[in-house]
Formats: structure tokens, sequence, C-alpha cells
């Protein structure tokens, strides 16, 4: 291919960017904002009126106060997503609509994990299992059975079915251990539903009813109340079942044209052979001979007397309270109770009557803990009568809780009062401190106080009610003048407890309380006391979940981050977390916490070193082992500090930080990425604020700041990242005049492109990295547009010194980066061959300026020009001769392009070149037709405005695809 040279097209920059300016106009009104249109209708003659009606634009914005829908969205709280989240959440963790004052009512199921987590065993537990047949309900009627004639034989018919345990058919499976117990359970549950879904309602029946033969059995107390979690579970699953059967039958049933029955409906719109249906279930459990079986049972589908009379539930109720009163072990009646009024809370909230009843019931078996049965079973499972007494807790508090939803106070007091009065009270007092609205309690805090004072040590422990006590005036504080004296003495009585973890229990609590409305001195003095007794004998070792807690609730209640760590024992308090593990936790937490709560900059010293101690622990967990999302979250945790430091105007100070810091944090890499960064914004608020005039001062502090980039950036791992930031630094340096670093940050990002990988691994594929690199090379030459030459090296050196690299570098063959970059090249030398650049720096002289109108200069852009054209060419030739015409139209109308935008086709040579081009890439017909057919409106364009000859223009065709 013959030899061609370039012509740069001479141009004027101001002249094009004021002719590609768009003419602009004053805009009153918002483009997004809702339109209003405002109709006038006129009426006929009898109603002359004439009406005015503002019609919004549906498109517009629905709400006057915003201007438009971008203000909403930056105006909104939460992003959609966000939103949605939420909404879906507080619905699914909404309390039930039963209960009429949902804030202070804490439902079951809030309960239940809390139980099933507190009340655990060790002891091996048994387990009656029975060989279960499907009996009469196999063939899948309600009814459950054949309806035999004669009242006596349909009882004698249920009685046969239930009795169907024989002795043969029990099996007692003894040593399980709670696991494998919970277990049991749970295949009772899925054989229940496997039962109901094959229409065996008699197998389904008697599941049930074995399963509450369990609440019989106390021989492993300790365990007794997480089953009786896991039991009503089963039990509650059976009565839903049945309660959707029964009213998918009464609506499938439903007389004329109604085709769907209400939730809320009554018992008139029950058709009468859904309600025999639930007639014939009351009778089947009216059959069962075991009163806890029966009661428990009934109960489970208590909510399916609405099929049958609205005045039937309050009549069972009371006769089911009744019934508990046949249960001899206060243990089991008083889970009874709670199961009743679990239940009925749910179907019928404003009934209150057996709630009293419950209560009073409840006051009554207290007698009970004494006798001589309840102390021989205590005595044979070896437990103490303390810990027997939590045993009640839960069932106690839920009642204590339905009894005093929306209670007045008075009745309030009632209540309490009759709770003081019984030997052991502790028990009823801590069911009030969980039950009671917290603003009662806390009005009368000091009396509480000397409530729990009055309790028996050796009842129900007093570590369990101080910290109750305390949990209830963290939501409500108590009088302001009545909160020391409150602290003083509940502190009297936790730091005196020997159990540690008693004592521990109640400074978790307690903490909260402290750092909400106390001080500096008061929280010193109880970090110092906590210390004080966790450190004899290592205890530390063995709360470290309640010292984290510890942690955060003065984290996340302190007003002040600086206070905080300016505590004497706050740093101590820290130490003590000995375990590796525990340690890197509560750093993150701090971390996280100063980066959510510290809202403006700092550079106190004492919040700086604390943070700073704690960044350190983190950074020196990482080893080579290491997750990398572990790496990223401390990374991010780090920078996170770092963005909140700031010295204001003392850059000079500033830069000492982030060399203290990166002496401290040089093993990991995105924190001296960011430390670079920091570095780099110092620089240009630097020439921000002396405005480009540097004084001798100002210029010796940039030069440090590109030295510590220069310094910092080798020792990072990413090759990809050391090349941005050389490019970026090097920008800053040039920006603030210091040429001879920009000339070393250039040169070494030059310098360590030969090491660029030919792959990178990308999820399960290697991945070429010449796209980034051309992407690059794009960046680099952008960055060494307004650079100066060194006159001591030589016309464009740096350039040169990248071509050389770029020249030797192994491309694939396969690719076209060389080809793109060359192109860009040429771009570049154009820029140069204008009597002005396009970018210039304040205060810096590039080559248009240094070297003036020199004929020398531009005899070696030119060369360097024509050998980089003849290069391109080259390339398109050697496309030809290995038959890829397609990569060979592409790339020249890739060319032509060039061409059109930076050459002179005015120039016959060049002309010339840009129809070869155009021909050859119209020959093929293997170009892209669209591409094509913008640049040919283009040169029509510019042949219009006389920038190229209307010759030229004339040559252009299309080659036709048909």
């Amino acid at each position: 291919m013959a030899a061609y040279s370039w012509t740069p097209r001479k141009r004027n920059y101001a002249l094009e960017i004021k002719k590609s300016g768009i003419a602009t106009e004053s805009c009153e009104n918002h483009p997004l904002k809702g339109i209003i249109v405002t109709e006038t209708k006129i009426r006929t003659r009898s109603d002359p009126k004439v009406e005015s009606q503002i019609v919004f634009d549906p498109l517009g914005a629905s709400n006057g106060t915003i201007s438009d829908p971008l203000s909403q969205m930056a105006a909104a709280t939460l992003d959609p997503l966000s939103a949605l989240a939420a909404k879906i959440e507080i619905k699914a963790d909404a309390p039930s609509a039963h209960h009429p004052d949902n804030e202070t009512f804490e439902p079951w199921a809030s309960k239940r994990a809390d139980i099933l987590a507190k009340f655990q065993t060790s002891e091996k537990l048994s387990f009656t299992a029975a060989i279960i047949t499907g009996g009469g309900g196999a063939g899948g009627d309600d009814d459950m059975g054949a309806r035999p004639s004669g009242v006596s034989e349909k009882m004698k018919n249920r009685l046969e079915q239930l009795d169907d345990f024989e002795e043969g058919s029990v099996k007692e499976m003894l040593s399980l251990s709670q696991q494998e117990y919970t277990k049991r359970i749970e295949d009772l549950n899925q054989t229940l539903l496997g039962a109901w879904q094959q229409d065996q309602r008699v197998k389904a029946l008697k599941i049930v009813i074995q399963c509450s033969k369990f609440l019989v059995e106390t021989s492993v107390m300790q365990f007794y109340p997480s089953k009786f979690v896991l039991i009503t579970d089963v039990l509650e699953h059976f009565g839903q079942l049945v309660y959707d059967r029964l009213f998918l039958k009464a609506q499938q049933m439903l007389p004329g044209s109604l085709k769907k029955l209400s939730e809320d409906f009554s018992p008139d719109q029950i058709p009468e052979t859904a309600k025999e249906t639930a007639r014939n279930w009351f009778f089947k459990i009216a059959s069962i001979r075991e009163l806890v079986p029966r009661f428990y049972v009934e109960i489970s589908i208590l909510k399916c007397y609405r099929f049958l009379d609205r005045e039937e539930i309050p009549r069972a109720l009371k006769r089911l309270v009744n019934m508990i009163r046949g249960i001899g072990d206060p243990l089991v009646s008083s889970y009874a109770r709670c199961y009743l009024t679990r239940i009925a809370h749910d179907v019928v909230p404003t009934l209150t009557d057996y709630l009293w009843t419950c209560f009073n019931d409840s006051l009554f078996i207290y007698k009970q803990f004494n006798d001589d049965v309840v102390q021989n079973q205590l005595g044979l499972q070896q437990m103490d009568f303390a810990r027997y007494l939590t045993l009640f807790s839960p069932a106690f508090d839920w009642i204590m809780q339905c009894v005093a939803q929306d209670a007045s106070d008075e009745t309030l007091v009632d209540i309490m009062d009759k709770c003081r009065q019984k030997a052991n009270s502790a028990l009823l007092i801590n069911a009030i401190l969980c039950s009671f609205r917290p603003d009662f309690i806390s009005n009368r805090a000091l009396s509480f106080v000397e409530v729990v004072k009055e309790c028996e040590d050796s009842g129900f422990p007093k570590a369990v009610l101080l910290r109750n006590l305390g949990l209830c005036l963290v939501l409500v504080a108590p009088p302001e003048n009545d909160r020391l004296a409150v602290l003083n003495e509940v502190w009297k009585f936790v730091m005196k407890f020997p159990n540690v973890t008693d004592y521990m229990s109640c400074a978790e609590v307690w903490i909260e309380y402290t750092v909400r409305h106390f001080g500096k001195r008061e929280l010193n003095a109880l970090l110092h006391d906590i210390i004080k007794h966790v450190t004899p004998d290592r205890l530390f070792e063995k709360f470290y979940p309640q010292l984290h807690s510890i942690i955060v609730k003065i984290l996340t209640y302190a007003k002040d981050l600086a206070l905080i760590f300016s505590l004497e024992k706050f740093l101590p308090f820290i130490d003590l977390f000995q375990k590796d593990s525990a340690k890197l936790d509560v750093c993150k937490t701090i971390a996280e916490t100063f980066a959510k709560n510290q809202l403006i900059e700092t550079s106190d010293p004492v919040v700086l070193n604390a943070m700073m101690f704690v960044c350190k622990t983190m950074h020196d967990s990482l080893n080579a082992l290491s997750v990398e999302d572990e790496k990223r979250q401390i990374s991010d945790l780090i920078n996170g500090f770092f963005n909140k430091v700031s010295f204001g105007n003392d850059f000079e100070q500033q830069l000492a930080f982030f060399v203290e810091a990166r002496g401290s944090f040089c093993n990991i890499d995105a924190v001296l990425v960011y430390l670079v960064q920091r570095v780099n914004q110092l620089g240009v608020r630097t020439y921000e604020m002396v405005n480009g005039n540097h004084s001798r001062r100002t210029a010796a502090f940039v030069r440090a700041s590109t030295a510590f980039c220069f310094i910092t950036i080798p020792s990072l791992q990413s090759i990809f990242t050391r090349l941005q930031l050389y490019v970026l630094c090097g920008q800053t340096a040039l920006l603030n005049q210091c040429l001879s670093q920009a000339d070393g940050f250039f040169k070494a990002a030059i310098a360590l492109l030969p090491e660029m990988p030919k792959t990178v691994d990308s999820d399960i594929k290697q991945k070429s990295t010449e796209p980034w690199i051309g992407e690059f090379l794009n960046t680099l030459l952008s960055a060494l547009l307004p650079a100066p030459d060194n006159p001591e090296v030589g016309v464009l050196y740096l350039l040169r010194g990248l071509l050389n690299v770029v020249q030797e570098y192994d491309w694939d063959k396969a690719s076209d980066t060389k080809f793109g970059f060359y192109v860009n090249v040429l771009s570049l030398l154009a820029s140069h061959q204008q009597d002005e650049l396009l970018i210039r720096v304040k205060n810096v002289d590039s080559n248009d300026a240094l070297y003036g109108s020199d004929p020398k200069y531009f005899h070696e852009l030119s060369t360097m020009s024509d050998t980089i054209l003849n290069e391109i060419l080259n390339h398109l030739k050697s496309l030809g001769d290995s038959k890829q015409h397609r990569r060979q139209s592409e790339l020249s109308l890739t060319l032509f392009a060039e061409i059109i935008h930076h050459g002179d086709v005015k120039q016959e040579a060049m002309m010339k070149l840009a129809l070869n081009l155009w021909n050859l890439a119209q020959s093929q017909g293997l170009s892209d037709p669209k591409y094509a057919a913008r640049l040919m409106e283009l040169v029509k364009a510019r042949a219009s405005i006389n920038l190229i000859s209307a010759e030229f223009a004339s040559k252009l065709y299309l080659q036709s695809r048909t």
C-alpha cells in the first residue's frame, strides 16, 4: 500500500464552541410540574351561570406542595423498594387487630421463641407414641363415621372410636434428648396434616388427643413450658384445620345467589348441615374420657362455636374455667389457664369475666406450692424452689397481661395489692412488671423498688425482678426527681449479688437506663463496677454476649461519642474482650456506630485515638485466610472513619494524619486507595484555595502530597488500580504545577503497562484485559494533551515512550484495540498541531506555548502522524490479505470518520485517502449501513457550510443491500 501523509484540519475551538451552543430561554414553570387545565362551561339560558372546573393532569404531580416528581423522590425518606419492604415488615409484625392496645400488648408469638430458648433441659425425656389407625373417618366424612340411630348408640360409637388405643398399640420410648423429643412432636404435626389431607378426621383427632396427654406428664418440670409451646402449636394447627373445613362447608351450602361467606358471619347465615357437622365435632370431643385432653382439644376448636350460637362461647368459657379446677398439679393447671386465655383472647377479645376468674384461681393455687406433693416432686427432680417458681412465669405473665389490658390505674393498684398479700409474692410481682403498662410502673418506680426489697430471698430470683423493672424504666422514664434515687437503690442490690450471672443480667439492662438519663460520672462508675465483678478468674470470658450488648447500648443511646471515648473506663472495658472474634465484633460495632451517628467531621484527638485503636484492631485481625467479604467490610468501616476526619483548613495536619494512617493500615488495599484519593483531594482543595497561584508554602505542601501518593501507589496489589491512580495523581500534580512530579506519574504508568496480564478471572471463565487497556490508553492520551514536554528529552517524549510500549505489547490478533489506539493518537497529534490547545492548565505552559510556531516542532508532529497513519493502513491491508473483510470494512469506516473530524479533506491526498477508505468499506457490503448513512449525512452537512468540498461529498455512495 502506497505511503500517505497526514494533514490536520485547522480549527478554531472558541468559534466551534460558540456555534455549537444551544440558545436558552428563561423558564418560569418546572417542565415536570403538573399541568392545571381550567375548563369553562356555559350553561343554557335557564341557568346562565358559568362554571369553572379545575382538571389536574393525570400525568402531573399530585401534590401541589412538591413541584415535580424528582423533588418528590428527593423528599422521600425511603426509596420505593425500602418503603415496600418496610410496609411488608410492619404488616407481618403488626399485633393482632383484636388487641385494642397494640402498643403495650405483647402477642404470644413474640413470647414463644423466648420460652423455647429459656426452658431447656439436658435430661432424657420419655415419649409415649400410639399406633393410630384411621378409624371411622377414613371415608372423609366430617361426621367421622356412619351415624347410628339413637343417642346411646351415637355415644357408644364415639367412645369406641376414641378408645382405639389398645395396650399393644401404645409404645413408650424412653431416653430421648430434647432435640429428639422436639422432632417427634414435629413428626406428629406432619402426621396430623397428612391424615387431614387424606380425610381421616378420626385419626387426626386421635393425634391431638395423644399430644394433649403429654401435658399431664411433669417428670421433667424444667422442660414443661417449652413442651407446652410445642404441643399447643399442634393443637392450634388442628383447630385451624377444623375451622377452615367448617367455613368451607358452610360456604358451599349457602342457599340462593350467595357465593361467599363473610369472615364476620353470624350463626343465622350458617346452613343446618354445617351446624350439624360442628355439633358432631364438639360431641366427639365431649366423649374424651380424660380431663386434660378433653379440655385442650375443646379449647383448640373454641372458635368453631361461632357456627352454632353467639352465646355459646361465653357459656363454654365459664364451664372450661371451672373445669381447670379439677387439675391437681399447679404447674399443669396454670398453663391450662394460660392456653384458655390465649385462645379466648383472640376469639372473643371483648369478654373479660373469664379472665378475672383465671386470675383469682391463679392466686388461689399459691398455697399448693407448699404441699407435700409439690415438695416431694421438687426433691425427686433436685430442683430448688426459686427455680420452680420461674417455671410459672410465662403462664402468669400472659394471664396478668390479659387482665391488665386497658385496665384503669385503680384496677391495677387493686391487682397489685392482692398480689403483695400472698406469700412468696415475687412471682406475681414479676408478672406485674412484665404485664402492666410501663408508664404505670415508671410513675411508681420507687414504690416498686420497695416492693422488690420486701420479697423473700428464698423465692423468685430478685435479679429477674430488677431486670424486668429496668426494662420498664428504659421504655418510660420515671419522674426526673426520682431517677437518681431509683438507680442508687437498685444498684445497692445489684452490686451485692453473689452470682455474677445475676449481676450481669441486671447490668445489661440498667446500663441503658444510666446512659439515657445520666452523664459521664454515673456511667463511668457503672463500667468500673462491671469490670471489677467480671475480672476475677477471667469471668468476662463467660459473658461476652452481655458485655457486647452493654457496648451496643452505650453507643446507641449516648448523645456524644466524644464523651464516651473520653470515659476513663471505656477502653479498659473494651480490653475485656480478649477473645479475637469477640474483640473484632465489638470493634465492628463501634466503627459502624461511629459512621452512622457521627454526623459532623471531627478532629478531636480523644475520638481519633480511640477510633484508631478500634480500626487497628480490625486491621490486625485480617490474615491470608480472611475472605474477601470480611476484608471489604473492614475496609469500608475504616474508610467510613477516615471520611469523618477533618482538620478544616489545616491541610498539613490532615496530611500528617493520613501518613500515620498509611503506616497503620498498610495491609488493606482499599484503605490505601482511599488515602491516596483523600490526599489528591487535599491537592485540589489547595489549588482552589490559592486559585492556582501557589506560594512557597503551598507549593511545598502539594509536592509533599504528590510524594505521599507516589510512595503509596506501588504497594497496591492490583495493577489496574495502580494504573488508574498514576494517571489521576499525574493530573493532580499537573494542576498544581508540579511538572516533574506529573512526569514521574505518567512515566510510571507507561512503564507499568507491559506488566498487564493478558487475562483475568471473571466468575467461572477467563476474561481478556484488552478492552480495559484500550479504555485506559484513551484516558492516558487525554491526560497527556496539556502536559508540557521536557526540553532536555525531546518532542512528545512521553507519547513516544507510550507508542513504543504499545508496539511491543503482545496484542491479541483478533482484537482491534491497538488499531483504535493509533486512531486516537492521530486525534491527539492533530490537536497538538493547532495554534492553541483545546485543554489548558492555569499557570502551566503547554506545548503550544513552549514551541510556539516552531517549524521543527510541527515537522516532528507531521512525521509521527505519517508513521501512525501508515501503521493503520498496513493493518487494514493485512486484514484484507487474511480475508477478514468484515473487520476491514468496519475499521475503514472508523479511520474515515477520523479523517472527516480531524483531517483536512480539502487537500487532494487526504480527500483521495478518505474516498479510498469509503469505497473499501462499501465494496464488500459488510459495514454497518446505519453508521455509514450517518457519516454520509455528516459529510453533506459540512459540505453545505464549506468545511468539506462539495465534490468530495458527491463522490460518496451507499452500497445497496438488495
